[in-house]
């Protein structure tokens, strides 16, 4: 299998401002303070994935498999987990870049073991859940600053997280949530 993905080069801060046309996520209706409940039922739908027959299957060439999207969506749970961690004990962090596409390569998600996967996932997203259920009320409003120049908030960065869970559900095929 080749490891060659479309590199997925969009600014998807835009999902803060409007309802996403694809999965239909929108960050305008999302209640950050959910983002702990959103995350577990995530999990489960995640670990759903990792148990389908055509997991390791590409849509085509160029597209992730379900395998590798699970991947992907561990690693998010994962960035954002140290994300929200420096939000909450640094006073305006600045996030390191993270390039989703060289770590798709470098950790050869397509040969990836899924129950592994799913142990990983479940880890990363409970851990995460909970970091989130940690964040008191003047927590919200904390800031952090992505290498582009774009601020997030506590509460900000909940609904941006919200949305890449949802919408690779959505690439995958399956049941997209309504949060």
């Amino acid at each position: 299998m080749s490891y060659y993905i479309t590199p997925d080069e969009k600014n998807w801060t835009w999902v803060l401002e409007r309802q996403c046309g694809e999965c239909g996520f929108d960050a305008s209706t999302f209640d950050p303070a959910r983002t702990a409940v959103a995350l577990r039922d995530q999990v489960r739908r995640w670990t759903s994935v990792l148990e389908r027959k055509d997991v390791r299957t590409r849509p085509q060439p160029g597209v992730w498999s379900p395998l590798e999207y699970s991947c992907h969506v561990r690693d998010v749970f994962r960035k954002f987990d140290e994300r929200l961690q420096l939000m909450l004990e640094t006073e305006d962090p600045a996030f390191e870049n993270w390039d989703q596409d060289a770590t798709a390569i470098e950790d050869q998600y397509e040969t990836q073991n899924p129950e592994t996967v799913a142990r990983e996932l479940i880890d990363a997203g409970l851990s995460l859940a909970t970091r989130f259920e940690s964040v008191n009320q003047n927590q919200w409003i904390r800031r952090g600053f992505r290498s582009d120049g774009s601020v997030f908030t506590v509460s900000s960065i909940a609904k941006y997280l919200m949305h890449d869970p949802v919408h690779h559900l959505w690439d995958v095929g399956a049941d997209v949530p309504q949060y």
